[in-house]
């Protein structure tokens, strides 16, 4: 069965849910204590994790019911980053508050706690379920064996720029970051279970401005990988990261604002955005046009969830 789940939010505390084809919003749940971060749908799209101040919420995906179904409480400042495990068992949450913590779901109990001694930007979970990556304002991305409890890697691409955005592919190939001044750094993973082989490839600029998000997608018509990158230049870029000029594929213009966010659909043929433009869109990749515009929000859209995969 396939059926698209399409949600956006941001600093008007609402989270709204969307009909991906009419641009229809169908069900809007109010997050009165804080402005939402970062949206995520879990793995098994049962839940909507909504990331705030200082807390996360989790939502019913599948109910009309409009409360959180549980409210992970523990950071003491602005919750930017979530990353779901495949299981749907545990997420991890990063924070301002200069840490990282990995959850229970089903208890709502704090399982890891790591200190960054830096606000973390964000975080994502390696498909082998074994590391999280997450990334920070003092420039360093970090590497966190949930096994071994401990960090294993810490790299510094550039001093003292602070890391935005991580992201790694689901074949476990490619890492990605991106920094405040619009760079990305790309590395890659000879053997998919183990670090230690990680070899930096390529560097190069995707925006002269600050770079706000990185999402990876592996376009199976193409057999590539392709990345997205945000940016307070109101554009989104689309690149090519398996030819070896790392090529840009696409430019995608019309937001008037900064780009906060976006989301691939999984064939890669289309990428959803928000921005602070109090807009979402939908781009068809194959042509670069927005084929359709969610209106709605009336302050800043800075996040995007979408999960529209078979099951």
């Amino acid at each position: 069965m396939c059926y698209v789940l399409l949600a956006t939010a941001g600093y008007d505390h609402t989270i709204r849910f969307w009909e991906a084809l009419s641009g229809a919003c169908y069900r809007t749940i109010q997050h009165p204590d804080s402005q939402v971060n970062r949206l995520v749908i879990s793995p098994d799209r049962r839940f909507l994790a909504a990331a705030g101040n200082p807390r996360i919420r989790l939502y019913d995906v599948n109910s009309g019911n409009n409360n959180p179904i549980a409210t992970l409480e523990g950071h003491t400042a602005n919750v930017t980053g979530v990353a779901f495990s495949a299981s749907s068992t545990w997420v991890a949450t990063s924070s301002e508050d200069g840490t990282v913590k990995v959850w229970d779901i089903r208890t709502g109990t704090v399982q890891r706690d790591y200190d960054h001694r830096a606000p973390v930007n964000d975080v994502c979970a390696h498909p082998n379920q074994a590391e999280i990556i997450s990334c920070n304002q003092a420039g360093s991305m970090i590497i966190w064996d949930l096994t071994e409890n401990s960090c294993t890697h810490e790299l510094v691409p550039e001093e003292d720029v602070p890391i935005h955005s991580v992201a790694v592919s689901n074949d476990c190939t490619t890492l990605v970051a991106g920094n405040n001044r619009g760079n990305v750094y790309v590395w890659r993973m000879p053997r998919k279970d183990d670090f230690s082989d990680l070899r930096p490839v390529h560097k190069f600029q995707a925006h002269s401005k600050y770079l706000t998000r990185c999402s990876l997608s592996y376009d199976q018509s193409t057999q590539s990988i392709l990345l997205a990158t945000c940016s307070a230049d109101a554009t989104v870029k689309i690149w090519n990261l398996s030819d070896a000029e790392f090529s840009l594929r696409r430019t995608l213009i019309g937001h008037q604002r900064w780009v906060w966010d976006c989301a691939f659909s999984a064939d890669s043929a289309f990428v959803v955005t928000a921005s602070s433009d109090n807009s979402a869109r939908l781009w068809d990749l194959s042509s670069g046009e927005t084929i359709r515009q969610y209106n709605g929000h009336n302050k800043a859209t800075v996040c995007v969830a979408l999960n529209d995969a078979t099951i």
